[in-house]
């Protein structure tokens, strides 16, 4: 087992959406240690908000496990680029997708440019999240409250309900949840409240799309060494980021790749409706 970083960390607050590259300790994305063995051989993937965080850790995880990839994020060229990179030096495909999925039209031309590059989707992971921090509701703004449920929810049920069309018997789609879903943070209430309400969707979701033999299921991940927590987080929280757990630590990205793996493959075909969590030890109900 390898002996991944623990708090304190040095790491200072960034604008959001952060970069991988100025943080400290840089995020394992399972460069050196991830090795596939063939499980999605010549499958087509889409990851929302892949271009870093657990996204590029999917990724990078899914094409060495031998599946094309069509990357989706916001507007981070740099890293995107390196998502890319990893993609291709594992030899497959990879497409890139920059847009704001809060807005419809992004969602339903995204999934165009994935049929368009691939002719199919295989695996559906609708991974990316926004999430800001505040110590009371009235700090909350209307607009913020609105636009992390724009992306974090409404544009999963966008995005599905465009891919499904697209997606044959055995099929997968895998929804990033949080622990927050089932012990939501006070000063995350707008992320969590979407987390919870993602959690519900892909049960109703399995169930909806059963007769379909599409797959669908939620990974919860617990706190993740990502970009997205020192551009949203105040600095004390960064400093002790996972500490809380009881493995002691934040997950590494690479740690995530797995449970992604399992849902996206043909060993998950009778996994439903299921809630893989993913805590450093931490239950959820």
């Amino acid at each position: 087992m390898r002996d991944y970083p623990k708090p304190p960390f040095k790491t200072a607050q960034q604008p959001r959406p952060g970069s991988s590259d100025a943080m400290d300790p840089v995020p394992d994305y399972g460069e050196a240690t991830y090795k596939g063995s063939g499980r999605l051989a010549d499958k087509v993937a889409v990851i929302t908000g892949a271009d870093s965080g657990i996204g590029r850790a999917v990724a990078l995880a899914f094409a060495r496990e031998g599946a094309d990839v069509l990357v989706a994020y916001l507007d981070e060229e740099e890293d995107a680029a390196e998502t890319r990179r990893l993609v291709e030096d594992a030899g497959r495909r990879c497409e890139l997708f920059a847009g704001d999925i809060s807005h419809r039209e992004t969602c339903r031309e995204l999934v165009r440019r994935a049929v368009d590059a691939f002719g199919r989707i295989d695996i559906l992971v609708n991974n990316a999240a926004r999430q800001m921090s505040y110590e009371s509701i009235d700090e909350i703004p209307d607009e913020e409250w609105e636009a992390t449920f724009a992306t974090n929810i409404s544009a999963m049920f966008y995005i599905t309900k465009d891919a499904v069309p697209h997606m044959a018997p055995g099929s997968s789609i895998i929804n990033t949840a949080s622990v927050n879903a089932d012990t939501p943070s006070p000063q995350l209430l707008a992320y969590a409240t979407t987390k919870g309400a993602i959690q519900n969707f892909t049960g109703g979701l399995a169930q909806l799309l059963a007769e379909k033999q599409i797959r669908a299921n939620a990974v919860a991940p617990g706190p993740v060494w990502t970009p997205l927590i020192p551009s949203t987080m105040p600095a004390e929280k960064v400093e002790n980021f996972g500490s809380q757990v009881p493995f002691g630590r934040p997950a590494q990205p690479a740690e995530l790749a797995g449970a992604y793996v399992l849902l996206a493959s043909d060993d998950a075909s009778y996994i439903s409706g299921a809630t893989i969590a993913v805590t450093g030890g931490k239950p959820i109900i």
